[in-house]
């Protein structure tokens, strides 16, 4: 089988890291997979005497996770406690949860001989991801999920995993980078985007509030997914039921706020995330409460009161921490994210800013309708 277009010119590595997993019978299909930003996907499937077998082959990318090792050990502690976790429920953990495949020497990746690192899951039939919400009922099922993740994972030993990302919803470091892009003002942009600046600096008193409370141990420590958008869940092609949260890269310590909070930033808001047009962003309070009914369903009981108060502020708060990671790339040159025209940075930081002030307008809203879901479910 010719690899030579697949792995960007990496073929014979390619090749190398397939032989050496234990998979059943000879190599048949090998494919480009997905739309995937960050790794090399591909799909793969084997021909053997009981018949077609499939696989998603990884390249994980060492220049965002620059601790590979650390990040599989991530996932293969908590796929292996998740599946615990799902038999003794009697469900299905080869729909449920991530199937990670051996390799020969019974580990759960491999470095190539140029240093590249490869992984292989098992691929779930029937089930599909989607990029946007078609129907309020997906956000529905994307909010079980994710809350299911979070209870079935309520005991896992949080302290054994590695930050992949260090200080990634660090909200007060985040603040602090920004701060100084502020005083570097690198690119000359910084008297052109004062507004905004001072949109961030008037919410300063807000931004310390969940990793302190985190801190004193008054929020717990938690595994967190740290990137719940609707196609990091698996819907099943017959019931549209959410069945699998995939994509466990970014498993880390932290709060149940930051998971809830970025579904809410990304999948409640009316517009785009780079919506040029301010007036068509707002959060909207049918989603907002589709999602946290979902996502309190899925947690049966296993949050805090705390977290559960605190859950509009986790919207707010990774809201907020977005804008600022806009801006703050947008202030030193749109060095970070990839931009597609010129102030696209610009435009997602005011998005996202617009989505905070709405937020706050409908404050008193969102605490009653979480107080309101979180009542009806006692």
């Amino acid at each position: 089988m010719n690899f030579t277009e697949l792995a960007n010119g990496a073929c014979s590595q390619m090749e190398e890291a397939i032989q050496t997993f234990i998979l059943p019978g000879s190599l048949s299909e090998c494919r480009r997979y997905g739309n995937g930003h960050i790794n090399d996907t591909f799909f793969l499937a084997t021909k053997a005497e009981d018949g077609k077998h499939c696989f998603i082959l990884q390249r994980i990318n060492t220049h965002v996770f620059h601790d590979p090792e650390g990040l599989m050990n991530n996932v293969s502690g908590v796929t292996e406690f998740l599946r615990n976790e799902i038999i003794k429920a009697n469900g299905d953990p080869n729909r449920e949860t991530l199937t990670l495949i051996s390799t020969k020497d019974g580990h759960c990746c491999y470095q190539d001989s140029i240093g590249s690192w490869w992984r292989i899951y098992r691929f779930i039939d029937g089930a599909a991801t989607y990029d946007v919400v078609r129907k309020p009922e997906d956000f529905y099922q994307s909010a079980k999920a994710f809350g299911h993740f979070q209870r079935l994972l309520a005991k896992y030993p949080v302290a054994e995993l590695t930050e992949t990302i260090p200080d990634f919803h660090n909200t007060p470091a985040r603040y602090e980078t920004f701060l100084k892009a502020v005083n570097d003002d690198s690119c000359g942009r910084a008297a052109s985007v004062q507004k905004e600046i001072q949109f961030v600096m008037e919410r300063a008193n807000d931004i310390p509030v969940i990793m302190n409370l985190l801190k004193e141990g008054k929020l717990p420590q938690r595994v967190t997914h740290n990137d719940t958008k609707l196609n990091n869940i698996m819907l099943d092609d017959q019931t549209g039921e959410a069945i699998c949260v995939i994509d466990l890269d970014t498993i880390m310590p932290g709060s149940s706020l930051f998971d809830y909070g970025d579904s809410i930033r990304f999948g409640a808001n009316t517009g785009e995330e780079d919506e040029t047009d301010l007036s068509k962003v707002s959060l909207s309070l049918e989603l907002f409460e589709t999602y946290t009914r979902g996502f309190l369903e899925g947690c049966e009981g296993s949050l805090t009161g705390l977290e559960i108060q605190m859950m509009p502020m986790g919207a707010k708060m990774m809201t907020l921490e977005c804008g600022m990671r806009f801006l703050t790339d947008y202030l030193q040159g749109d060095t970070y994210f990839r931009i597609h025209r010129e102030h696209h940075n610009l435009d997602r930081c005011r998005s996202q800013f617009a989505l905070v002030a709405d937020m706050e307008k409908k404050w008193d809203t969102m605490h009653q309708i979480v107080a309101d879901t979180a009542s009806r479910l006692q």
